[in-house]
């Protein structure tokens, strides 16, 4: 589904991403784990084309997605929410969603709208209320759901945990599990808290000072990598 190589990315003159290299298989979900300032976020920007690569791959399927506008590539099939879910405080639930559609109009946005809701019945419940209005948790429901208005083959979740309810953590963990299973859409997601990292992952991605450290299956990351990569 998605395979990242060799990416090089600057901040000016500092070299922030040093060879980084991914992958996420076909309705599959990895996590890109590490502590605060490696890097992770400045990767998923990468991928996504809000911020320039001096050189690497990424590939999507069969795609080269480097060089790609942001625009282009959302529309390749990648729906992308940020840290602190960037939803627009001030329209409705149905507004923020709609944006997401795009041009889907009719029979086909109708069904979009009918998926999001299965997996999110609390927005149903709340399209005449203004993002703004809505708790953190119910927001960072908003902001997947519009991400998934985009109809994604590939989901990428920057720290969709952060600062949750444990019983919004819980359905956001048992949402990514049936967009895998039922959907097929694969999953790219940064998360800090290692036990919903182990529910919802097939495999792992850890970064260190902006370079790949160890790649591999959940069952794969020891309790030495946990303490040399992840643990204050």
């Amino acid at each position: 589904m998605l395979e990242v190589s060799g990416i090089n990315q600057y901040y000016g003159e500092s070299h922030t991403l040093w060879d980084s290299q991914l992958k996420v298989a076909t309705s599959g979900c990895t996590c890109l784990m590490g502590r605060n300032g490696v890097g992770k976020t400045t990767l998923l920007k990468s991928i996504m084309g809000l911020l320039p690569v001096r050189s690497g791959r990424i590939q999507l399927g069969e795609t080269e997605l480097a060089g790609r506008r942001a625009d282009l590539r959302a529309r390749l099939g990648i729906g992308y929410v940020p840290q602190g879910r960037e939803i627009f405080p001030q329209m409705t639930v149905e507004e923020n969603l709609r944006i997401g559609l795009g041009r889907q109009t009719g029979k086909d946005s109708g069904e979009t709208f009918e998926r999001i809701f299965s997996l999110f019945p609390v927005l149903k419940k709340m399209l005449r209320r203004r993002g703004g209005d809505l708790s953190g948790g119910q927001q960072q429901q908003l902001a997947i759901g519009r991400a998934l208005a985009v109809g994604p083959n590939l989901l990428i979740l920057d720290e969709p945990t952060e600062g949750i309810q444990p019983n919004v953590v819980h359905e956001i963990g048992d949402v990514i599990l049936r967009l895998n299973r039922e959907d097929g859409i694969a999953v790219l997601l940064v998360e800090q808290k290692l036990p919903f990292a182990r529910r919802v992952a097939r495999d792992f991605c850890l970064m260190d000072r902006g370079r790949t450290v160890a790649q591999g299956t959940m069952d794969e990351l020891t309790d030495e990598l946990v303490r040399r990569h992840l643990t204050v």
